[in-house]
Order: C-alpha cells, then sequence, then structure tokens
C-alpha cells in the first residue's frame, strides 16, 4: 500500500475527513512524523518506527498504534470504545476524540523515544 496521500485519495469525502483530522491531531503532537508503513499499511512514522495508522474498514475506522502498551497507557480515555491490544474501533456516529488520540499518540511517541 502506498502512502497516507494515495489512501486518502481513494476514499470518499466524509470518511477522508475523518481520517485526516486524526493524522492533523497527530502531525501537530508529533511534528517530525512523515509518511510511511505500519505494518504495510499507510502510517505515520516517528524516528523510522510506526506511529500511528488509520484505516476505514467495512463497518468502522480501526486506529492502529503499533502497541499494546499504547492502548492500554490511553484506555482511560477509550472507556466508551472498541477496543483490543493493537486496534481501537470507532464509527462516524462514536467519533474518537481527541482525548484518546492525543493519549495514544502521546504514548506511542514516548515509547519511541526510549
Amino acid at each position: 500500500m502506498g502512502s497516507i496521500d494515495d489512501y486518502l485519495d481513494g476514499l470518499d469525502a466524509a470518511d477522508r475527513d475523518e481520517i485526516e483530522r486524526i493524522y492533523a491531531i497527530a502531525r501537530g503532537l508529533v511534528p517530525d512524523a512523515e509518511q510511511g508503513t505500519g505494518y504495510g499499511m499507510p502510517a505515520l512514522t516517528y524516528r523510522g518506527k510506526p506511529l500511528l495508522s488509520v484505516m476505514r474498514a467495512k463497518k468502522h475506522f480501526g486506529v492502529y498504534p503499533f502497541s499494546q502498551d499504547a492502548v492500554l497507557a490511553a484506555e482511560p480515555a477509550l472507556a466508551d470504545h472498541d477496543h483490543s491490544k493493537g486496534t481501537v474501533r470507532f464509527t462516524a456516529d462514536h467519533r474518537l476524540g481527541d482525548e484518546a488520540i492525543t493519549a495514544l499518540v502521546l504514548a506511542r511517541r514516548d515509547q519511541i523515544d526510549h
């Protein structure tokens, strides 16, 4: 799969807007993040490691911070969302809040920094 921009170009406007919103928050928190891939998915990378990917699935969006520990660190902000060890799922009707995105991104960034 190609870059984030390539991936976004193939989405409908509403899905693209939601995914771009999450990437914009992540880029604001980690300005050194770059487009790349992680586990074959378009992702933001930081210091050569995958930071965050956001993908559209058939019935939901998936946020992948590439770390079970990042999900656990953000768990208090994820109480209203379905999540597992490496994925957070949400729908357009029940968006992932800025607090949850911030918690995921900062937890993953901190892991990469250490």
